[in-house]
């Protein structure tokens, strides 16, 4: 089958290039060029000058469309992965709060099957937790919450490899030897709900830990204790320039302001976009999977409102917020939403950029950036298409 996207703006690897076309074989990009000639046999779809880029990468997503991934079964895997996937996510790690080995089990098993599918957006399993410090629970389920324990994530990752990155605290007791371990096995090893310091982030570094959960987020930055000031999380991962990070560009969880903070500091090779989105976005659910939620203000929180707990953005929210609220160029944005994720969980190679034979993972945004066409692996998306 053949597809053709002309009359485009078009962001490629290069820029943005004017005028141009897209042009789908299958579930691959066959070419992407300044000529708009007719494609004997193709399906012609007119952009109408509007922008034509990449598909959003989320790799850290709990849930959508009412459905929460810890529930562990196939319909709230497909449930939550449609539901954002209209609203312009084409690739998703799904993501378990802090849980039960079962919960992680029964995930593990429904995550295994459906990545096997073909043209499946399902790239792998992340799990934010259960290592985390208490002290900074935030929103996580503090029953779960321990200590790493080699007893228990070693037997996972040696039966499931569809984990592909897992978060924990570095300063908790049998942090270090959990980040060499997951590392070596080509886990991503996040600092996540921490108190940590300069000279834990150092040592997690050493340790395997190259990139930072929701960045600013359960994470003290600078500090006092007594009369002496001292270096939070965020400063510290600011000065391993290689780390990279996360932001929930909500407008809620990070202001506007340290969301352009992120992009002057770390720059889009470093600093990605992530929805952190509860079972309740995209969505008509006033509900999380957590009964301690509500939602207020555009955001979960825990009823006590202290502390939020996740978010109900989507893909296109996010990057109209870097743009129309954080002054971030909207080529900035796209790569911080598609190619920065890529690279960070390794998949560049086939996602987050419009280049001959990768997957064709494609947008269609107005100049209002909202989400008038999507396409996952050269598919239409159901109920997107409005061009």
């Amino acid at each position: 089958m053949l597809t053709q996207i002309i009359n485009a703006i078009i962001l490629t690897p290069q820029g943005w290039l004017k005028d141009g076309s897209v042009i789908i074989r299958d579930s691959k990009i066959l070419a992407v060029t300044d000529c708009d000639l007719a494609v004997v046999g193709a399906e012609v779809i007119d952009a109408k000058g509007m922008y034509v880029v990449p598909g959003g990468i989320d790799i850290h997503v709990h849930g959508g469309g009412g459905f929460d991934f810890m529930e562990g079964t196939e319909e709230a895997f497909r449930g939550a992965v449609a539901a954002h996937m209209k609203h312009g996510t084409t690739s998703i790690f799904p993501t378990l709060s802090s849980s039960t080995i079962p919960m992680i089990e029964a995930a593990a098993e429904v995550c295994t099957k459906l990545m096997k599918e073909p043209g499946s957006p399902i790239l792998g399993l992340h799990l934010e937790g259960h290592y985390l410090n208490m002290e900074m629970a935030g929103g996580q389920l503090p029953e779960n919450i321990k200590n790493p324990d080699p007893t228990e994530y070693i037997p996972l990752v040696e039966k499931w490899d569809c984990i592909k990155r897992w978060d924990a605290a570095p300063e908790l007791p049998g942090a270090m030897q959990f980040g060499k371990y997951i590392t070596e096995k080509g886990i991503l090893a996040s600092v996540a709900h921490t108190q940590a310091e300069y000279d834990d982030i150092h040592a997690a570094r050493k340790s395997g830990y190259t990139h930072a959960t929701h960045f600013y987020n359960a994470m003290p930055g600078f500090h006092k204790r007594r009369e002496y000031k001292y270096e939070g999380t965020v400063e510290s991962i600011y000065l391993h320039e290689d780390m990279t990070v996360e932001v929930v560009a909500d407008g809620v969880h990070v202001p506007a302001t340290i969301l352009r903070l992120v992009h002057h500091t770390k720059g889009v090779e470093r600093a990605c976009v992530i929805t952190d989105a509860l079972a309740c976005a995209a969505s008509d659910s006033k509900e999380a999977f957590d009964p301690r939620v509500i939602i207020e203000d555009g955001v979960c929180k825990l009823s006590d409102r202290s502390a939020l707990a996740g978010s109900i953005a989507t893909m296109d929210r996010l990057i109209q917020t870097l743009v129309q609220k954080a002054d971030i160029p909207l080529e900035d944005a796209i790569r911080m939403a598609s190619e920065t994720p890529a690279k960070i969980m390794g998949v560049y190679d086939r996602k987050g950029s419009l280049e001959k034979n990768k997957d064709a993972d494609i947008l269609v945004l107005d100049d209002n950036l909202n989400v008038r066409a999507v396409w996952a692996m050269g598919k239409l998306v159901e109920g997107t298409y409005s061009i």
